[in-house]
């Protein structure tokens, strides 16, 4: 999702493309994606989906992500404080 074109990114931009993807490859109800929906529930994971959304963090956000850093992420919250902080945004 990002691109050579995207120099500047917002907190708001990065938000934006955590939602996308939750929506586009596990396919949650956008209505679902809120910042206090617990993720393993609304994204409905297993072990093996977690493996997916590292992949997923991975390619659409060009971060590196320690799986084991998942542990501690339960809500969209978490995982959108995780990816700003991995990103050196407030």
């Amino acid at each position: 999702m990002l691109n050579e074109y995207d120099t500047i990114l917002t907190k708001e931009k990065v938000v934006q493309i955590i939602n996308d993807f939750i929506h586009e490859e596990f396919e949650v109800d956008r209505s679902k994606i809120i910042p206090s929906a617990d993720l393993k529930s609304t994204l409905e994971l297993d072990s093996l989906d977690y493996i997916d959304l590292v992949v997923v963090m991975e390619k659409n956000l060009h971060i590196k992500v320690d799986p084991a850093d998942l542990i501690d992420i339960h809500s969209i919250q978490d995982l959108y404080t995780y990816v700003l902080g991995k990103m050196g945004l407030p």
